[in-house]
């Protein structure tokens, strides 16, 4: 299975550590096309090296062959935005998660969308634990492959 995972990049990387945790646990499930999300070297401005046009390209098309994206929206990202409504688009199953104790509010056009599924986690186990739900009731459904 492919998995997107999504999170603020060039819109701040304070939760870095907390995207790896996350990236980590997803690797259970399947592929992360976007492990390097995860890495704390991640440069903020320039990525990896590449140019906008290039990213754009092929994080389109990782999203569009991803089965589920999970995003981690916290830090707000006109990205991360993007990524989720390119999802729902093309009915992928979206799974957003964001800090209750953030200063920041997330957006209503993510917390009011009825296809993403909308947690506020304290804790990265509140995080893992619902991963481990919503991918069991994913695959219930048989929306994605055991």
């Amino acid at each position: 299975m492919k998995i997107y995972f999504s999170g603020a990049i060039r819109g701040g990387r304070d939760d870095v550590n907390i995207y790896r945790q996350i990236i980590q646990h997803l690797e259970k499930f399947g592929t992360v096309l976007t492990a390097y999300i995860g890495d704390p070297n991640l440069d903020l401005i320039n990525g990896e090296g590449r140019s906008d046009t290039f990213i754009w390209e092929r994080d389109v098309r990782w999203v569009r062959e991803s089965q589920v994206l999970v995003a981690e929206v916290t830090q707000p990202s006109l990205g991360v935005g993007y990524e989720i409504a390119i999802a729902h688009e093309s009915h992928i199953p979206v799974l957003a998660f964001y800090q209750k104790e953030s200063v920041s509010r997330i957006s209503a056009m993510i917390a009011g969308d009825p296809n993403v599924h909308v947690c506020s986690y304290t804790r990265i186990e509140n995080v893992l634990q619902e991963i481990d739900v919503f991918f069991k009731q994913l695959q219930s459904k048989r929306i994605i492959q055991e």
